[in-house]
């Protein structure tokens, strides 16, 4: 979906460190005060103005929640909404039914105004089954709307998951405002026409509860209607039969007298820069960023790829674009894929590569090799819980120490992490960019958090985009004291010590290539003690030489002693925090890094300025280990590797307390 948007910036908010801005604090706590009431004539019911709503979907894996979300918030970002998504689902493929281990979840918080994150607490959960209610039931204040599917309620489905009682109906949800609605038989019942089953019909529940809470939030309907008849073109009769339980749980909304309001969230017009916004997810962007890279480039893009949760969307999405002349390879193994991709290198393509944790481990030796043999190769890792298979499905970001050093001998990389979801976009680029120039693999460091969450994303226009054109070896490039012209593989540019490439094929650049040690300048192989010395300095000193910008710090009051600094991922719920501090008068500085090797040339210069420097991370430490051993800092680190994002509230404790410490 796309939308045009053309607004200045609302002058009242707050800016945050990226130049968006957002209402102090909106990013947690409640759902919002009514700004406004209004009575709808054709169905005699309040319809009340809110700022930001955030909704949680969840049921059994089979139920279509993520289906159901994704729907829903592609017709919020129609609308003009700003938005955060947050999917979670169970690890198994087909998780036991009716089971906690089993429950799927999306979450979406939607607004009036720039946001952050996918919200800290739902303020509507609608719940398919028990099980989705227990799961979920925790992160859920008191007042928040709940719907349930009350035919779910049977007494073996809620024994499976531990209520000794019927939870509708003992008073342990009397804090609440309940909503219990019969979905399977209301959904049954609309689709009695059809020549389905009853079971075939009870799968159409999600689009009953679809239309009900599109009705709630007067959300489009006209994106759906047209998804559902593109998605089941083969199958009209199920296509007939989805958009009719999704116009009768519309229907149902608006004439049932258990539902006495609508809300309205207006578009968040002021919060976004003049363009076209579309919806777009973190490896969607990621994608795109690559397939640009490769038109800007001028070079055939290549991924060598085995599929892993949670990477595997960007084999898909590429697979599709062989006119971009993208060319995907779907490997046996991951060793096979990553060895593809280099090879591909070589050949002169932009080469690509993607994985998770366990399979960055698996192509270790050969992202070691293309250190080695210098070649512009990108290594795309959507980083997962671990050790080991750990949680597929859930989000962490501790492959920094792995993407860092997980190598044999000296193998200097450089690191790049995007920090929103649209950010996949700008920072698959800039790893595209630092590959081609410098003659190196790259690791661009995703996460399941970003890689499947969504947010509007400014579709840029292609002048805005970098010039990444490289010149590859034509013919020789030296000349031996006897006179004669030779090429020589290893003899660098002066500016960025990279070595030139040369295309297979080329008349007189043959040139030895392998994982053995080169002597500079000729490429030969060399096992002087000396001339290794030199390789192996020169290699890190070409890391340390890329020219990444100075990192920009965020602190409008000039009087903050505590600086708090992130990577990755993180950044959405620091900032969300950082905005509740200064709402509330307390000083704090942000700064937040994409380049991770080589650092920023002024970070150590930033760290200096303050009394205390607070990392929060996903993982147990490992950026703020790297800031203490480079710059003696006594960096102070905030973990957590729950296998879900930090909330906002958590954090702005946790910052607090630092302030006062």
């Amino acid at each position: 979906m796309t939308s045009q948007v053309s607004s200045p910036a609302d002058s009242s908010a707050e800016s945050s460190a990226n130049g968006s801005t957002e209402k102090a604090g909106s990013d947690v706590g409640a759902v919002g005060s009514v700004v406004g009431e209004q009575r709808n004539p054709a169905a005699v019911k309040d319809v009340r103005r809110l700022d930001r709503v955030i909704i949680r979907f969840a049921g059994d894996s089979g139920d279509g929640m993520q289906l159901t979300g994704d729907r829903f918030t592609s017709e919020t970002a129609s609308f003009g909404n700003d938005l955060s998504t947050l999917p979670n689902f169970p690890a198994e493929i087909r998780a036991p039914a009716g089971t906690l281990p089993g429950v799927s979840s999306f979450q979406l918080h939607f607004a009036d105004h720039d946001i952050l994150t996918p919200g800290d607490a739902p303020n509507v959960l609608v719940a398919m089954n028990p099980a989705a209610l227990k799961a979920n039931i925790a992160d859920v204040p008191r007042g928040a709307e709940i719907i349930v599917n009350t035919d779910e309620f049977t007494k073996r489905a809620m024994q499976k998951v531990g209520y000794a009682a019927n939870p509708l109906e003992d008073g342990s949800l009397d804090g609440y405002s309940m909503h219990p609605v019969p979905l399977t038989t209301l959904t049954v019942e609309a689709l009695k026409d059809f020549a389905l089953s009853r079971k075939e019909a009870e799968r159409s529940k999600n689009m009953f509860a679809l239309g009900l809470l599109s009705w709630m939030y007067h959300r489009p309907t006209e994106g759906t209607e047209k998804f559902l008849a593109t998605k089941f073109a083969k199958k009209p009769e199920i296509a007939a039969a989805n958009l009719a339980a999704f116009r009768a749980g519309w229907n149902f909304g608006e004439t049932t007298e258990d539902f006495a309001v609508s809300y309205e969230v207006a578009p968040a017009s002021a919060a976004f820069p003049t363009g076209t916004y579309r919806n777009i997810s973190g490896n969607l962007a990621l994608s795109y960023g690559l397939i640009a890279a490769g038109q800007q480039a001028d070079l055939p893009l290549y991924l060598g790829s085995y599929p892993i949760t949670p990477a595997s969307d960007i084999l898909h999405e590429l697979s599709r674009h062989k006119n971009f002349g993208v060319r995907t390879f779907q490997a046996e193994d991951e060793i096979a894929g990553i060895g593809a991709a280099l090879g591909a290198a070589f050949g002169g393509s932009l080469a690509v590569t993607t994985t998770s944790g366990p399979g960055v481990a698996l192509k270790s030796e050969t992202i070691g090799l293309a250190v080695s043999m210098e070649l512009p190769l990108l290594v795309i890792d959507i980083q997962r819980g671990g050790p080991s298979t750990g949680l597929p499905t859930k989000t962490e970001q501790a492959d920094l120490l792995q993407a860092m050093f997980g190598r044999n001998g000296e193998a200097p990389v450089p690191i790049v992490a995007p920090c929103t979801p649209a950010d996949c976009f700008d920072a698959a680029i800039e790893a595209a960019r630092i590959a081609l120039a410098y003659r190196t693999p790259v690791f661009l460091l995703s996460d399941g958090y970003l890689a499947n969450g969504s947010e509007p994303w400014r579709i840029p226009e292609v002048d805005e985009l970098p010039d990444l054109r490289v010149r590859f070896a034509q013919g020789p490039n030296h000349t031996l004291d006897d006179g004669t012209e030779v090429f020589w593989p290893y003899k660098r540019d002066p500016q960025t010590l990279a070595r030139p490439w040369a295309i297979p094929g080329t008349p007189g650049l043959e040139h030895r290539i392998g994982g053995i040690e080169k002597q500079d300048g000729t490429g030969n192989i060399s096992y002087d003690p000396a001339n290794h010395d030199l390789m192996v300095r020169t290699r890190q000193a070409k890391i340390d030489g890329i020219d990444v910008p100075d990192l920009e710090v965020d602190e409008p009051s000039g009087a903050a002693n505590t600086l708090v600094l992130g990577w990755g991922s993180t950044y959405g719920p620091i900032t969300a925090a950082v905005r509740r501090l200064r709402a509330a008068g307390q000083p704090i500085a942000q700064a937040h890094l994409r380049h991770l090797n080589p650092f920023p040339r002024n970070l150590g210069e930033v760290l200096r300025r303050y009394d205390r420097v607070v990392i929060p991370e996903m993982n147990l430490g490992q950026l703020a280990t790297l800031i203490r051993a480079k710059y003696l800092v006594d960096a102070h680190s905030y973990n957590q590797v729950n296998g879900m994002p930090f909330k906002a509230e958590q954090l702005a404790t946790a910052l607090k307390e630092a302030i006062d410490g």
